[in-house]
Parts: C-alpha cells; structure tokens; sequence
C-alpha cells in the first residue's frame, strides 16, 4: 500500500488502533501471578505466546471463546507440565490482576498529545469488551478513546484480516485510512497484510517478521512514536 504524499510529508492516518495488552498496559502484575503459580520465573512469557497460539488455532478452526478463558486452559495444561495442581478456578484467579494493569508511564501523557492534535482513537483487543472496558477504565485512560472494539465482535481473533477490516468499517474509514500501533510483531504484520498502516512500538525483546511488509514508524516508547505522528501532515479529514 502506498502512501499519500503532500509537500514531501506522510499524510497523518484518520484513525489510530491501539493493542491493549502489552501495548498500553503493563503486564508486570499479571506475569508475576502466572510465574509464582508455575513456580517459574519467566514461565508468563511462554503462557502468553502459548495462549496466543491456541486463539489461533480456534479461529483457522472456525471455534470461539474468550481470551480470558483460554488463557485459563493454557495455564492448566502449562501447571500439568510442571506438576503443579491447578484447577480452572485457580487458574481463572491467577489472572485476575489482567483486569488491574497499570498503563506504562509514556502512555497518557502521549495520549493527551494526539488528542490534543485531533487523532481519532479507538482500542482493538484481544481481550473480551467488557475485560478491556475494566482495564481501560482502571488504568484511567479509556478517555481517550471513541470507541472500544473488540474481537469477540467478529469471533475471529487477530491477526485474522477481518478484524481489521471489521474494525476500519467500524470508524467509518477505509484500512488503509488507519494505523494500528501494537508492541506484538504479529499484529502489526496482521493489520499490515489487511491493508492498514502499522507502527511498532518495542516494549519487549522482539523484533517485527521479516516476511512481513515494513512498518511505518517504530519506537520504543508511546511518546517517541506520538512525536513521528505530530510531524506528519495534517490533511486528514473524513470524507
């Protein structure tokens, strides 16, 4: 996809799409939770990649249910490898600090920036609407947002294209009217493949996929990518 050009400037996206997850919010209280209920340290990290695996494997196999849950199942099978007995309700209570996450430090103050500059924003998760309504709302932040979309809207999980089809339709703009700023390669390969503009932000030791198209911004922190938004030109009014 190309991009519209005016006076040598990127034309500013219409739409901005935040990830939850990582992204905005620290998952610090969570990962600990999961590592002391494992009994090892680090062991949240392969929890995460693992539930994300199984979201997938239920949407290429035409299932749905809610991250949360699955995210439960993983954590039960997970214990299993590792002799550690837990049942569901243990598990589900294990990941109850994902519903209290602090947003990272850079966040609102980048937040009230684009506001300030006329950015429409929504959230696309994951997670369930009435899971990131809590998150968003404990973290004080769910202010900033014109809407909270989530994928249980579409019972297909991202990076499945059609989220993000779903979600552009949902603003009222075209994919490639949109960015969708996210700290997890595959979901900025996903929205990139379906036609959006993407941006990287690097919170953890990953790197984007190779085969993926190039994002358009990267950086380390909210406030770093907010500063290439700013300078990008304003000549983005909805048709």
């Amino acid at each position: 996809m190309g991009l519209n050009m005016s006076d040598d400037l990127v034309q500013r996206p219409k739409v901005l799409f935040f990830d939850v997850n990582e992204t905005l919010l620290d998952l610090t209280p969570l990962n600990d939770s999961i590592d002391s209920v494992l009994l090892e340290h680090n062991a949240s990290t392969l929890w995460f990649t693992t539930m994300l695996q199984y979201a997938l494997v239920m949407t290429v196999s035409d299932q749905y249910a809610p991250l949360q849950n699955i995210g439960a199942s993983v954590l039960v099978m997970m214990a299993k490898d590792r002799d550690v007995n837990l049942s569901e309700d243990d598990a589900k209570s294990a990941l109850l600090p994902l519903l209290s996450l602090p947003s990272h430090p850079d966040v609102r103050p980048a937040l009230m920036k684009l506001r300030d500059a006329g950015f429409r924003m929504a959230t696309l998760t994951n997670s369930s609407s009435a899971g990131s309504s809590s998150q968003l709302e404990y973290a004080g932040i769910a202010e900033f947002f014109e809407k909270q979309l989530s994928v249980e809207s579409t019972r297909k999980f991202k990076p499945h294209r059609d989220v993000y089809r779903w979600a552009s339709d949902e603003m009222a703009v075209r994919p490639e009217e949109c960015m969708l700023i996210a700290a997890h390669p595959w979901d900025v390969a996903g929205a990139a493949w379906a036609g959006m503009r993407a941006a990287f932000i690097a919170r953890v030791s990953n790197q984007t996929f190779p085969p993926a198209k190039p994002v358009e911004c990267r950086s380390s922190d909210m406030d770093a990518l907010a500063t290439q938004l700013l300078a990008m030109n304003n000549n983005s009014r909805v048709d």
